[in-house]
């Protein structure tokens, strides 16, 4: 499956909405988002990639995509044939049962992502993805004394939660004087995590990880 790795710089499309998808992608590394675009080209982030995320692998399915997969920082990608991957899953049940589960948590994800966006204030939102990040980039091991790389512009973070840029600013401001985050040199730093989640409303049911607990690093907290 790994053959036909990439390498690809930031801010470029793995895949435009409009195109037809021919293969399934696989983030190895690095960092990608999945977006849509208004008629006055308005951007809405609607979810985020990281290390060991698929990128729709459902989406050969359909004749044109509806939305568009972009890097956001340098990132390694496989592609993958509809071919090779359908003669997994025949093979592979685990491999399956994994990917199908895989695809349920996206949708709980994307569930979460607009009662967040609904229903929150804007630093509270903020909180919220900043806690779901920490979760999931510890399971791939990828956060480090509860700090964690998250590549966003102000800008980004904005077009992901609906607000203006003075918007997340002003939110940033608040998190940081209320010492539940700290931003160092694009890292993200939580001093106390069960603060944040209490702050943000936070409940990692929705990522399901007692599905995934037995593969997570003995040091990784996905209380």
């Amino acid at each position: 499956m790994s053959r036909r790795v990439r390498d690809i710089d930031a801010n470029q499309d793995l895949i435009s909405e409009g195109d037809s998808p021919e293969d399934v992608h696989l983030i190895l590394e690095g960092f990608a988002v999945r977006y849509k675009l208004t008629t006055q080209g308005r951007r809405q982030i609607l979810a985020y990639m990281i290390a060991g995320d698929f990128c729709d692998v459902h989406v050969t399915l359909l004749r044109r995509m509806d939305h568009g997969i972009r890097t956001l920082r340098p990132s390694r990608v496989v592609r993958i044939s509809p071919g090779t991957l359908l003669e997994i899953l025949e093979r592979q049940p685990a491999i399956a049962r994994a990917i199908w589960l895989c695809g349920l948590v996206d949708e709980a994800t994307q569930r979460e992502w607009l009662v967040n966006v609904g229903q929150r204030s804007a630093p509270q939102r903020i909180a919220h993805l900043f806690c779901e990040m920490h979760v999931r980039m510890g399971i791939v091991g990828l956060t480090s004394n509860g700090s964690f790389e998250l590549p966003l512009t102000q800008e980004e973070l904005g077009d992901t939660m609906g607000l203006s840029n003075v918007h997340v600013n002003r939110s940033l401001k608040e998190l940081r004087e209320s010492e539940l985050v700290t931003l160092r040199n694009g890292q993200i730093v939580i001093s106390d995590v069960d603060r944040l989640k209490a702050f943000s409303g936070f409940d990692p049911s929705y990522l399901h990880l007692e599905r995934t607990a037995p593969f997570a690093p003995a040091d990784t907290d996905i209380a």
